[in-house]
């Protein structure tokens, strides 16, 4: 798994809301994305120390 992939599907759920700041789950899902998108070298880091522990084992056998 990649940072790259898990940061596209969540820009595609963010896209799938309709656009409403007094909406809790659009506000949720951009501001994660664009601190997750800013901290991209963070985000890497933490997927590849969950890629060594397996934790996307299911996901990539699909």
């Amino acid at each position: 798994m990649r940072a790259e992939t898990l940061l596209a599907e969540l820009d595609r759920l963010r896209k799938d809301v309709p656009k409403d700041p007094t909406d809790l789950e659009y506000l949720t899902l951009h501001h994660v994305f664009c601190f997750l998108s800013y901290k991209m070298t963070e985000f890497r880091a933490y997927v590849e120390e969950e890629n060594r522990k397996g934790s996307f084992r299911e996901a990539d056998a699909e």
